[in-house]
């Protein structure tokens, strides 16, 4: 049986890109799951959960109960970040201290991290974040691969370089937690953007580190706009409880994504 699922972030309103992910993985698996990954309370605002629910519920979906939310699980992240330690290590690197480091090299996602405090002494204060050692995790497990459609790809462990799996009061971040919450909810299938599919090289690692099932994934394109970027938060034009106020239907906007 395949167990897709859809997990947004309660961070904004809902848009056309959003939408077009959700009945993609809705159409995709026999079991279709919400998850609402508001592990980062700061961010994250009420209103914008339930007008989540409102949404995907116009558009003519349903979810199974209960909805999986990430702020209830930093007992099964923590217990995680154990089990790494031996792969891991603190960073105090700023942003800033990142973007000026001399030769960073570059990924899809930026200047990747050059390594800066991987052998600093932990002993360090002040704010950190705790980054998975990508080269020593690779050295453990070894080559591994995984399911993208038809194909099976090899896993680029240094593709996104030494991530953050971890920030000072936060008890995951996105990459770690993505791992724990599919295989805790049994997912067989990880649809999403194409802008995500260097994410599953990571992933995968942190999956056989952990020793959680691998899902197969299906990485979609992208919907945008009429310059060609993506849509975000921002775009307030095309959100969607804006076009349902303007009287665009679920119709229409099958039409317009399919």
């Amino acid at each position: 049986m395949i167990v897709t699922r859809f997990a947004p972030s309660p961070t904004g309103h809902l848009h056309l890109g959003h939408a077009f992910a959700a009945l993609t993985a809705s159409q995709s698996g026999e079991r279709f799951l919400l998850r609402i990954e508001d592990i980062d309370r700061g961010r994250c605002r009420p209103e914008f959960e339930a007008a989540i629910y409102d949404d995907l519920a116009w558009l003519g979906l349903r979810w199974e109960e209960p909805v999986l939310r990430q702020s209830e699980r930093s007992d099964a992240y923590r217990e995680a970040l154990v089990r790494l330690a031996p792969f891991t290590y603190r960073c105090i690197c700023t942003r800033k201290d990142i973007v000026a480091a001399a030769g960073a090299p570059h990924g899809d996602e930026g200047p990747l991290y050059p390594g800066t405090c991987r052998h600093r002494a932990s002993a360090e204060s002040g704010p950190y974040a705790i980054r998975l050692d990508a080269a020593k995790a690779a050295r453990h497990v070894g080559p591994l691969t995984f399911k993208e459609h038809d194909r099976t790809l090899e896993v680029d462990p240094l593709l996104l370089g030494d991530v953050v799996i971890a920030r000072k009061g936060l008890p995951a971040a996105y990459h770690l937690a993505v791992v724990v919450d599919d295989a805790h909810q049994g997912v067989t299938l990880v649809t999403r953007g194409i802008d995500l599919l260097p994410s599953a090289h990571v992933q995968r690692l942190l999956q056989a580190l952990l020793g959680l099932p691998a899902p197969a994934y299906a990485h979609h394109r992208l919907i945008l706009d009429t310059q060609g970027h993506k849509f975000s938060k921002r775009d307030a034009a095309m959100m969607l409880h804006t076009l349902r106020e303007q009287g665009v239907t679920v119709s229409d906007i099958r039409s317009q994504l399919f």
